[in-house]
């Protein structure tokens, strides 16, 4: 499988991710947290949290959405396994998730940019073991 590189995209997209959790951070002092702010829908002790958190959701989610009103069309997702293997790998990702306290967005961006050492040697095992899994699945297993 080929690896579609495209860096300004990678880039505009990274710098958007930067701006909201910044953003988040100085209006109402929360981290920006994908995972966090999702599990944050499951409780409805606080309106006005619920409000904000359904709010990043929609916004996260919206994208394919104004894709569609400015070319016509929904983007293509051309994924390389099953859609159950889909779900397995979120499901893993979700364990993941719970055990290490958060997720790429909020140990990443957040709390590298905050200097949290948590989140550096997080960060450090969800980027290494993603470099394993690619490794092992494009060149032992040969997906």
């Amino acid at each position: 499988m080929e690896t579609e590189f495209t860096p300004w995209a990678a880039l505009g997209g990274g710098a958007l991710i930067g701006l909201s959790a910044v953003l988040l951070m100085a209006f109402y002092g929360r981290i920006m947290g994908a995972t966090g702010i999702l599990a944050g829908l499951l409780r409805f002790n606080d309106p006005a949290d619920w409000a904000l958190r359904a709010a990043l959701v929609i916004g996260m989610t919206a994208g394919p959405l104004a894709y569609l009103a400015l070319n016509g069309a929904i983007p293509a997702i051309d994924l390389p396994v099953s859609n159950l293997e889909v779900v397995i790998g979120g499901l893993i990702v979700g364990v993941g998730v719970s055990y290490g306290g958060g997720c790429t967005s909020g140990h990443g961006v957040c709390g590298i940019a905050r200097g949290s050492l948590r989140s550096i040697v997080a960060t450090g095992v969800f980027m290494t073991t993603a470099i394993v899994t690619v490794f092992v699945t494009r060149h032992l297993i040969g997906g």
